[in-house]
C-alpha cells in the first residue's frame, strides 16, 4: 500500500485548455431539446466554462485531504480512499461507484459517515470507509488484459479489505458496484456481513400469475427499463462490443468525453431541463476530468466487454439470480431505473431492508446525500 496524491502536471492542464479552446463542433441538433442527444448550445455553454472557470486545483486539494493509496492486486493498480472513523468501534464499509461515475461520487458523504457525531447523528452509525477506483477507470488504470470481471473485482475487492485488516466489513454499491457487491456477498459471506445497494434490476419471470399481482406503478417500472433497453441503452452496447474503437474519439477529444459523461448525468439524474439541476456543475466535471486526465476512456468501457455475459443472465427472463447469502438492503430513487418491490424480493429472498425516496436519480450519493447516509446508516444498524 503506497502512499499517493494527485498531482496533475500543469501542463496537461494546459493541453486540455487548448484542446477546448480549438474544439471543431458540429451543426446543430435537427430539433430541440435532448431527444437526439445533448443540444449544441448547451454542451458549448458547459466546455466553455470548463475551460475558462472550473478549477481542477480546487478539486484536487479536495480530494487530497483524504488518504489515499496505490495498491497492486492480481497485476492492476487499485486505487483508493482508506478514511478511517474517529469511532474505534466503527464498521468497516467499501463503497463502489459505476459508470459513468468515479469516486467522486461518495466526497459528500465522507464526512457525515465517518463521523456522525459532528454531522448529528449517533457515532454508533460510524464507518470506517474504503472507497476504491474501479479498475480501468480514473487512478486505478488503464488495466493491461482481459478477464476484469464483476467477479474478478470482487475478489480484489476482498483482497483489498483484508490489506487493510478489516476481517469483516459491509459493501455498499450503485451501477457497476451494485454488481460487485451482490458478488462480494457470493464470494466471501464469512467476511461481508452485508451489502447495500441503490440499483437492482428485476425482470418479471414470465408467469402471467406473477404480472396479475403487479399494480400500475409497478407497470410503470417496468415500463421504464423497456425503455432503457430500446431507447437509453446505446452507450452500453456500443462499449460491451466495440470498446476500443469507442475509446479513439473519447481519449482524444475533451469534448466528445465530456458529451459522452454529461448526456447520461442528464438520462439518468432527477433534472428537468440540465444535469446541473440534480448536480452541482463542477462536481459533474471533476467527474469527467477523472476519465480525461487518466486516459481511462477506453478501459473502463472494456468492462462492459467483460461483463456481456453476466448481463444477459440479469436481464433474461425466468433466469434466478444466485442466491445472496448475506442481509441485502435496497435503496430505491424513484425517478431511477426502480425496481419492482415483489419481484425483487422473489428473486433475492436476503432482501431485509427496503427504502423508497421519491426524488433523486441514479447518483445517489450525490443526487441525495443525506438520504443516501440515513439509510445506510439504517440498515448497518439494523445488523448488530
Amino acid at each position: 500500500m503506497k502512499p499517493f496524491h494527485i498531482e496533475i502536471p500543469e501542463e496537461d492542464l494546459d493541453d486540455l485548455r487548448r484542446r477546448l479552446e480549438l474544439t471543431r463542433w458540429p451543426g446543430a441538433s435537427l430539433d430541440a431539446g435532448w431527444a437526439r442527444g445533448v443540444p449544441l448550445d448547451y454542451l458549448k455553454g458547459l466546455a466553455e466554462y470548463w475551460r475558462t472557470e472550473y478549477d481542477w486545483r480546487a478539486a484536487e486539494a479536495r480530494i487530497n485531504q483524504y488518504p489515499q493509496f496505490l495498491a497492486e492486486i492480481d497485476g492492476a493498480q487499485i486505487h483508493v480512499l482508506h478514511i478511517r472513523s474517529p469511532e474505534p468501534e466503527a464498521r468497516p464499509l467499501i463503497l463502489t461507484h459505476g459508470w459513468p461515475g468515479s469516486i467522486v461520487e461518495f466526497l459528500d458523504v465522507v464526512e457525515p459517515l465517518t463521523d456522525p457525531a459532528r454531522h448529528g447523528g449517533d457515532p454508533a452509525d460510524a464507518f470506517h470507509l474504503v472507497i476504491p477506483s474501479l479498475p480501468g477507470h480514473g487512478f486505478s488504470g488503464p488495466v493491461t488484459g482481459p478477464g476484469w470481471d464483476y467477479p474478478r473485482i470482487a475478489r480484489v475487492w476482498d483482497e483489498l479489505m483484508r490489506r487493510l485488516g478489516y476481517d469483516t466489513y459491509l459493501s455498499q454499491g450503485g451501477d457497476h458496484g451494485a454488481f460487485i457487491s451482490l458478488e462480494l456477498a457470493r464470494l466471501a459471506p464469512e467476511r461481508v456481513a452485508g451489502i447495500h445497494v441503490n440499483m437492482l434490476f428485476t425482470v418479471p419471470s414470465g408467469d402471467p400469475g406473477e404480472l396479475a399481482e403487479l399494480s400500475p406503478s409497478d407497470f410503470e417500472r417496468l415500463d421504464k427499463m423497456a425503455r432503457f433497453d430500446q431507447e437509453l441503452s446505446g452507450y452500453m452496447k456500443l462499449q460491451a462490443t466495440r470498446p476500443q474503437t469507442v475509446s479513439y474519439g473519447l481519449t482524444d477529444s475533451p469534448v466528445g468525453q465530456l458529451a459522452w459523461i454529461v448526456e447520461k448525468f442528464m438520462e439518468w439524474t432527477d433534472s428537468d431541463k440540465a444535469p446541473e439541476d440534480a448536480v452541482d456543475r463542477d462536481t459533474l466535471l471533476t467527474n469527467v476530468m477523472f476519465f480525461w486526465l487518466t486516459a481511462t476512456a477506453g478501459s473502463s468501457a472494456h468492462l462492459f466487454y467483460e461483463a456481456r455475459a453476466y448481463m444477459q443472465g440479469v436481464f433474461t427472463p425466468g433466469v434466478l439470480p444466485k442466491p445472496v447469502p448475506v442481509p441485502m438492503g435496497v435503496l430505491v430513487l424513484q425517478p431511477d431505473f426502480a425496481p419492482v418491490r415483489s419481484i425483487a424480493e422473489r428473486q433475492y429472498p436476503a432482501i431485509t431492508h427496503w427504502t423508497e425516496v421519491e426524488r433523486g436519480g441514479h447518483f445517489a450519493s450525490l443526487e441525495q446525500p443525506a438520504a443516501f447516509v440515513a439509510d445506510v446508516r439504517k440498515f448497518a444498524r439494523g445488523l448488530r
